[in-house]
């Protein structure tokens, strides 16, 4: 009986272990994940002034007729 408790324990304290490992495991994930959606929306955001410019700068070109 001694035995099997301490072996229920020792699953026990590794379950616990495994537990904190994996918390911790999400909550960097979870940073990670929210470094990235600021990176992408900073980048939407680039690619949306320089579409913008692009757009302006094709306009000011003549179109072969206006020539």
């Amino acid at each position: 009986m001694e035995a099997e408790l301490k072996v229920l324990e020792d699953k026990i304290v590794q379950l616990v272990q495994l537990n904190q490992r994996l918390r911790a495991e999400n909550l960097y994930t979870r940073q990670q994940l929210a470094n990235v959606q600021n990176d992408n929306k900073s980048l939407v955001e680039k690619m949306s002034g320089a579409k913008s410019r692009l757009e302006a700068l094709l306009d000011q070109i003549p179109e072969d007729d206006e020539v």
